[in-house]
């Protein structure tokens, strides 16, 4: 559904792009369990953390991930995906959905690993060429929280989320 929304003709126009970019979100917020991912990214700072910082938490990573996600999808331009393999685990509460985007020079092998919640598939973890996004984030967070502080690493968070949405502003002006 990603894939064909970001190869829609009328979708691709310049005063599209909100519209576009809204519609991938949507999609990706009905598979990607951000809170899963939130937890997971924080591992043993996430019990501390008051109801509100939780919640506040979720949106910054979730608007960080989707904004991140997003413009490396834009870039898509007919590669290739294979979804070559799927294995269930753990007495069919997660699987792990393996593809390939196969581009003209290279191959990148991509795990989206899921888990089973009230009867839906959904993704908590994506390993691209072996390198896991929430350990990724878990390590890079942890560095945070524990040198300085867990509203520094919000801090950062906020910056690195108006960091990008100035940059895509910037874009779209100069494409204009």
């Amino acid at each position: 559904a990603v894939l064909n929304t970001i190869k829609d003709k009328t979708l691709s126009q310049a005063d599209k792009k909100e519209e576009r970019r809204s519609k991938i979100k949507s999609l990706i917020s009905d598979r990607f369990d951000f809170e899963e991912m939130s937890q997971r990214s924080l591992a043993r700072h996430w019990e501390p953390r008051t109801a509100e910082e939780k919640k506040e938490f979720v949106r910054l990573f979730s608007e960080l991930l989707e904004e991140s996600y997003v413009s490396k999808i834009e870039s898509y331009t007919d590669e290739k995906i294979n979804y070559d393999k799927e294995a269930i685990k753990a007495d069919g509460k997660y699987s792990v959905v393996s593809t390939e985007i196969k581009t003209k020079s290279v191959s990148i092998p991509i795990e989206y690993k899921l888990m089973l919640k009230a009867d839906k598939w959904w993704v908590y973890d994506v390993t691209i060429e072996g390198v896991s996004f929430i350990s990724t984030y878990r390590e890079q967070y942890n560095k945070i929280v524990m040198k300085e502080s867990f509203a520094s690493l919000i801090s950062k968070m906020k910056s690195k989320l108006q960091e990008i949405k100035t940059l895509e502003a910037k874009e779209t002006t100069v494409k204009k």
